[in-house]
């Protein structure tokens, strides 16, 4: 079996309308041949059966020196921010995992709780209480990226562009290889700058523990201390930011699960759970490279071949989930939100206190809260890789 392109997948249609499109990219067929927004071929996995198992293959390599195909959409870095997990394969992959991991246990985690707690109520404490807010601005992005600053220990003052780099970084146009390269410039220029400090006076913070490791174990190289700093940063709070806005916006658009959360019929871990599988913050897997000709679904794939996992697609397969596109906090949590194998999202157990501590204060603080506007004037990223809100206006 064999897939044939028939232009680009990746257009106005699936940004406006992810679920509707990949549930008949799932009827069509496992697997589709199409390009990127700047030419490149790709075989898009679609269903559940298949992306599983495809995200734990030692046959789909993250190393971009399998590819044989051309392109550059979001999958160029340069060498100075390239050395990084979601860009290597074992044995190095484990080597750097280990290296970080630590911090980022449940255990780890779970004892930041206070501090998010305390992030969160100062967030909250700035609202107004007598005009709609904008939730995404005043908790969505903010909470996430203060917890992952302080975690690696990024002074306060130098926070304000990394929502803008992280944009970028993301966007889907054409031509966005050119900004993204000016976006990771700036990145490296201040990282360059921020682990120069830290090496004069370290801090009780990951990043400079990092740097020990390099400086004094010759744990990891110089080039993976920056990528891994830049990954951690970049990867460590978009999701949390997008989790956080699309469970907000389900509760509010489903009042009676709002109602059994408020009552304590339904816990708040398990919104979240769901929001991962229905809402899926981050839309498509790392995308991998084929070491071998290989068969996905029943389609041939041939080596050095780009695969990209379709994770929001999977997440709403009906042949994977009973009424997949209802929003039920009570079924049994069985998604692929953060991914699966060996590259499971290392930063999930933080993600996951981000997100309760802020829909817990949220209904805590506000019993009457609800939309400002209605639900069909809410705008979404334009973006192929993640699923979430450019404003959350709500009042109470």
């Amino acid at each position: 079996m064999s897939a044939t392109p028939e232009g680009s997948l990746f257009d106005d249609a699936l940004m406006g309308d992810p679920h509707g499109v990949y549930a008949k990219l799932r009827e069509a067929g496992p697997v589709h041949r199409t390009t990127t927004p700047d030419g490149a071929t790709v075989w898009l996995v679609t269903r559940h059966q298949d992306v599983r198992p495809a995200l734990a293959d030692p046959r789909l390599s993250l190393n971009k020196a399998n590819a044989h195909s051309t392109g550059q959409y979001q999958s160029s870095m340069p060498p100075e921010l390239d050395a990084h997990l979601l860009n290597m394969d074992p044995p190095d992959h484990a080597r750097l995992r280990r290296l970080v991991s630590k911090a980022f246990t449940p255990r780890r985690i779970e004892a930041l709780r206070d501090r998010v707690q305390a992030l969160t109520d100062d967030l909250l404490d700035e609202l107004p209480a007598d005009q709609p807010v904008d939730l995404m601005e005043s908790l969505a992005n903010p909470l996430p990226m203060g917890v992952i600053c302080e975690l690696l220990g990024i002074p306060l003052g130098a926070r304000h562009d990394f929502r803008t780099w992280t944009n970028t970084l993301l966007s889907p146009a054409p031509d966005a290889a050119l900004d993204s390269r000016a976006a990771m410039k700036e990145m490296h220029r201040f990282l360059v700058d921020t682990i120069a400090a830290k090496r004069t006076q370290p801090t009780d913070d990951l990043l400079s523990a990092m740097i020990e490791a390099r400086d004094a174990n010759d744990s990891l190289t110089e080039p993976e201390l920056l990528a891994m700093a830049f990954l951690i940063l970049f990867a460590g709070y978009d999701n949390a930011v997008n989790l956080i806005g699309n469970a907000v916006l389900a509760l509010l658009t489903h009042p009676e699960q709002m109602a059994a959360v408020r009552h304590g019929a339904v816990p708040v871990r398990a919104v979240v759970e769901e929001t991962l599988r229905w809402n899926t913050p981050f839309t498509l897997a790392v995308r991998r490279f084929a070491l071998e000709d290989l068969t996905i679904g029943g389609v041939s794939i041939p080596a050095g071949a780009r695969v990209w996992l379709s994770l929001v697609s999977a997440n709403r397969d009906g042949e994977q989930f009973q009424n997949p596109d209802a929003f039920d906090s009570t079924r049994t949590p069985a998604h692929l939100g953060f991914g699966h194998g060996i590259h499971y999202c290392l930063g999930a157990p933080l993600a996951r206190i981000e997100g309760e501590v802020a829909l817990t204060s949220l209904l805590g603080r506000f019993p009457g809260l609800r939309l400002a506007v209605p639900v069909d004037k809410l705008e979404w990223w334009p973006s192929f890789h993640k699923r979430g809100l450019r404003a959350l206006p709500v009042t109470w």
